[in-house]
């Protein structure tokens, strides 16, 4: 029996990969990657190859949802195998399940953790960690009725003057990813629907576009300023803001070029 290593790739490009999980693919006998769950914008598979001197198989997110990673499980069988993830391995709930089914059938598992956009957008915009509530998930809604669950969720965070982290949906095989102002539009409408003043195009929220690469953009203002900013290529993450401290604010003013105005959401 083999064992299956989870390892991290980061925000944005191969050369993301930390020095241990480099070590984990060149060591390894079956090497998997899936791209997917995220976009990283600077990384190829050509690149990465070159990188770590091994085959990588790409995997659907058909073939771990659908067949339960069935691939990868029958090579961490045979020997070591590794699974190169977005971000950090396991903040894709997809990827917990494999990892259950892996520990279930006697494969030994392990993860090498990489850089997550949960702490990447912390970081670029200077808000507190302790100050975030519960994080959700924006689906695209192709026409039909949109779920008014996250709304709910922001609703909830922003009544107890927490912050939401909210990923925006990713569509890698379609080449979709969701931008700020499709995810601001989106709420805004919730809004509107349910005839409601809490989420709306004078709330302040914070968007941050290609986070772990050279250039990242990090932007705070109101939501209607924030439907017309360019926030440039994607992958695009949006923070919903509650009660600030005092030191939140002096940060999104310094590093996001908030309107001084946002102090008003300070305690």
């Amino acid at each position: 029996m083999g064992e299956l290593v989870f390892v991290g790739l980061g925000l944005y490009d191969e050369n993301d990969l930390s020095l241990r999980g480099l070590e984990e693919v060149k060591r390894a006998d079956f090497v998997f990657a899936e791209l997917y769950t995220s976009l990283m914008q600077g990384l190829t598979l050509e690149r990465l190859e070159k990188l770590t001197g091994k085959e990588i198989v790409l995997v659907s997110r058909r073939k771990l949802e659908e067949e339960s990673g069935k691939q990868i499980l029958e090579a961490a069988r045979k020997g070591q195998t590794v699974f190169l993830v977005p971000g950090d391995p396991l903040i894709a709930t997809t990827h917990v399940d494999l990892r259950i089914r892996a520990e279930k059938a006697g494969i030994k598992t392990r993860i090498v953790h990489g850089a997550s956009i949960v702490s990447a957008a912390m970081g670029l915009s200077g808000l507190q960690n302790y100050k975030f509530g519960r994080s959700i998930t924006i689906p695209f809604s192709n026409g039909e009725i949109v779920s008014e669950t996250p709304y709910n969720i922001v609703k909830a965070n922003l009544k107890a003057g927490l912050h939401t982290l909210c990923f925006l949906d990713v569509r890698a095989e379609e080449k979709r990813y969701m931008t700020i102002k499709e995810a601001l539009k989106t709420f805004i409408a919730v809004g509107k629907a349910k005839q409601e003043s809490v989420i709306t195009s004078s709330m302040f929220a914070v968007g941050i576009a290609r986070a772990g690469s050279r250039t990242p953009t990090v932007r705070a203002d109101v939501a209607e300023k924030l439907l017309d900013f360019d926030f440039g290529n994607p992958p695009h993450t949006l923070i919903f803001l509650g009660k600030l401290h005092f030191m939140e604010a002096e940060a999104l003013i310094s590093l996001a070029n908030a309107p001084e105005s946002i102090g008003k959401l300070a305690k």
